[in-house]
């Protein structure tokens, strides 16, 4: 009996069983979830948390009010926030939905509880859905809305995928902001009276200004591995809304979807609309904790190959920017090649015949090699990478095209249009986003990836890139009718077309780029191996915007190079070790033109890959423990990464700030067996000679409770520099 037909079957045996069940407890390894859904009634939230005993589960069903909705609809409640509105085809705008029946189907690792709602007037259902993993501490809930008329529409107004209700009291809020070369800056604020909403309307990329995700600290301000705290994740691709409304009662009101703004759906006679995933987890271990719920969901059931070490790779766009020639892929593959890197990846501007990509301003989507730049074109560049023994990998904006392009020549109704308006254009003032509510658009996205592949299947790796927003909304594919569906149906399209690619070439890694860190998301990262954290490649800054988007996903998937100095967007000086240290901490690579190298600098870089490739598996697959957050404006920033068994671990440690006569806390350790002795060792050392520690033996418990000491500077001063770091590499005996 094969998977689907068991789980049905499970599922008749379920809803038998529990279509008159008042109480409903979903849960995990460290959490619970209570609901009341008596048949008839409202379903109803009464707790979300700490994992209850038996005992304790009674207890609060009998003593906490089940007083709010757990997915309010709008009509019959009119002066509350909703996560639900519609408008059937007689203008009624209220819904009633009541209790119908409750079913359980269970699998492996996970089990899905899926609370059938139905409107007491009208043939309209909606299923609120958890899922919870038996592995991990997360719980995902959405919802599937059903139009059962067998004629008549009813348009969608609002249709949240979740809510929460979160008890009031010193409650704070993480979240992250910013904008292109600041990304996933992190916000902490006191929730206070009034509606907090986070939202983004970018159409086509949405983790530049925002971020789907938040941290709710039940304990006042968030602390890294001590408290009580609530993390929530959008998983969707595509515009989005959170709210947070502080009303006058005990309670915050959290909802979480689909940004409904200019987005009404009509959902068709018969027509199921599913939102995407909200999913929710629980620590008592602070922030750290939070994140390491869903690094570990993410590793495991979420980003594409979690479960592989991502390899050390060279890129081209600051080396070389468009002006791409054969001789210098060559001599960067072999460079990289030298230094113990294993990928070099080819990025903008080697194609276009008719319209050569010179420029930014034309030839997306005329996905043909430059015969000029390349004369052996792709093949030659893999002939040339194999031979070094490294793999190669090519840039691409699938997405997009420019108005100066064979593509918009002959399909100019394929992009995103308002009718009877101009084009309003993008980067270098051509550029379009084509229309992947379009079926055919979708096809000529997915063929021209296959075709890529077939030819050339020795490609490792693709840099999907995303340049630009939806700037005029209007598309000639949907009917005058369904104009708003287009935020939705672009990323339907987008998901279809990621679905194929996958399924053809699941260990493709594929790179999610959309200038910088527009796509980091677990709606994209199912299809996507890691993404491109920022075009901002200055260390010092990456400090902290890794830091920020270390809240919700793991090293394994935040793309961190090596860069020039000065940096290409900052200017800033920052010492080649400091940059190597900071990439160190996450998926590291490398963003430069090696032979503008001194053969020193090479060396510390080939010192850094081989010390990298010791550490990788622990800091791609490992625990991380924040330790000591830039954002406190201590002068430094510390953390570290611990794997499952506790016998490896790799500290972090860097310099943001340099004064005469500077005082700095002490860093105390996490996440170390206190009854476990470790070695700790200096990697990628620039000092004149071993610290006094390098090399000594300490308890885990000292290094948790009283820490190392670390010095301010170098001692090396001819190559040292203000902003000092070290990476220290534990080891249990």
């Amino acid at each position: 009996m094969n998977l689907l037909r068991k789980l049905s079957l499970i599922a008749c045996i379920a809803t038998a069983a529990t279509v008159m069940a008042q109480n409903v407890e979903i849960t995990t390894p460290g959490m619970s979830m209570l609901l009341q859904a008596k048949q008839g009634e409202n379903l109803k939230f009464i707790y979300f948390g700490n994992k209850l005993a038996a005992a304790d589960a009674e207890v609060v069903r009998a003593t906490e009010d089940a007083r709010y909705d757990a997915y309010p609809a709008y009509g019959l409640d009119c002066s509350r926030e909703a996560a639900l509105a519609a408008t059937f085809a007689d203008g009624n705008m209220s819904l009633d939905l009541k209790v119908a029946d409750v079913a359980t189907e269970t699998a492996a690792d996970f089990s899905i509880t899926r609370i059938t709602l139905r409107d007491k007037v009208y043939p309209f259902t909606v299923a609120v859905c958890y899922k919870a993993y038996s592995t991990v501490d997360m719980i995902e809930t959405w919802t599937e809305i059903i139009n059962g008329d067998k004629k008549k529409p009813v348009t969608l107004r609002k249709f949240a995928s979740g809510y929460l209700p979160i008890r009031r009291g010193t409650v704070w809020l993480s979240s992250l902001y910013g904008q292109w070369a600041n990304e996933a800056r992190l916000c902490e604020e006191p929730l206070e009276p009034g509606m907090k909403v986070i939202k983004n309307k970018d159409g086509v990329r949405n983790s530049h200004t925002a971020h789907a995700e938040v941290m709710f600290s039940l304990d006042g301000k968030a602390q890294e591995n001590v408290g009580r705290v609530i993390g929530a994740a959008l998983c969707y691709s595509g515009n989005y809304r959170l709210a947070i409304d502080t009303d006058e009662s005990d309670w915050h009101h959290f909802f979480a979807g689909i940004n409904e703004d200019n987005s009404e759906y009509h959902l068709r006679a018969g027509e199921t609309f599913a939102t995407p995933a909200l999913a929710l987890t629980f620590s008592n271990e602070g922030a750290s904790g939070a994140s390491r719920n869903f690094h570990k969901w993410g590793r495991k059931y979420k980003l594409a190959n979690g479960d592989k070490l991502r390899k050390i790779l060279l890129n081209s766009w600051e080396g070389v920017y468009l002006d791409i020639k054969e001789a210098e892929m060559h001599q960067m593959m072999a460079d990289i090649a030298s230094m113990g890197g294993e990928l070099f990846v080819m990025d903008d501007g080697w194609f276009g015949d008719k319209y050569r990509r010179i420029k930014d301003d034309s030839s997306l989507g005329d996905w043909v090699v430059d015969k000029n730049k390349l004369p052996n074109g792709i093949g030659g560049l893999l002939a040339e990478a194999k031979k070094l023994g490294i793999k190669f990998g090519i840039w691409y904006e699938p997405e997009m095209s420019n108005t100066v392009s064979e593509l918009f020549e002959a399909h100019p109704d394929w992009v995103i249009k308002a009718p009877k308006r101009d084009l309003q254009l993008g980067r270098g003032g051509t550029q379009v986003v084509l229309d992947l509510a379009n079926p055919k658009v979708q096809d000529f996205i997915f063929d021209m990836i296959d075709d890529l592949m077939t030819k050339y299947p020795e490609i490792d790796y693709v840099k999907w890139d995303a340049n630009m927003e939806i700037k005029n909304h209007g598309s000639n594919y949907l009917t005058a009718d369904n104009q708003s569906h287009l935020y939705i149906e672009y990323h339907r399209g987008f998901e279809r077309v990621c679905k194929r690619i996958r399924a053809k070439y699941p260990e493709l890694t594929i790179q999610a780029c959309a200038s910088g860190g527009g796509r980091a998301n677990w709606g994209v990262l199912p299809y996507f191996d890691e993404f491109w954290v920022s075009d901002n490649t200055d260390a010092l800054q990456r400090v902290y915007m890794q830091w920020g988007t270390s809240y919700f996903f793991p090293a394994i998937a935040m793309a961190s190079h090596i860069s020039a100095s000065p940096n290409h967007t900052t200017a800033r000086i920052v010492p080649l070790k400091y940059r190597c240290d900071v990439a160190m901490s996450a998926r590291l690579g490398m963003e430069i033109q090696p032979k503008n190298m001194s053969d020193a600098e090479k060396d510390l870089c080939r010192r850094a890959i081989a010390d990298y490739k010791t550490i990788r598996p622990i800091v791609q697959m490992g625990d991380l423990y924040r330790l000591i957050s830039p954002y406190d404006h201590l002068g430094m920033a510390s953390l570290m990464y611990v794997d499952e068994s506790k016998q490896k671990a790799v500290f972090f440690w860097w310099k943001t700030e340099h004064f005469y006569n500077q005082h700095f806390p002490r860093v105390t350790m996490a996440g170390l067996d206190p009854a476990k002795s470790y070695r700790v060792r200096e990697l990628n050392r620039i000092d004149e000679k071993p610290l006094k520690w390098d090399g000594k033996v300490f308890t885990g418990e000292f290094l948790m409770t009283n820490g190392i000491e670390i010095p301010y500077n170098y001692s090396d001063w001819q190559n040292g520099c203000d902003l000092s770091s070290h990476v220290i590499y534990l080891e249990a005996q």
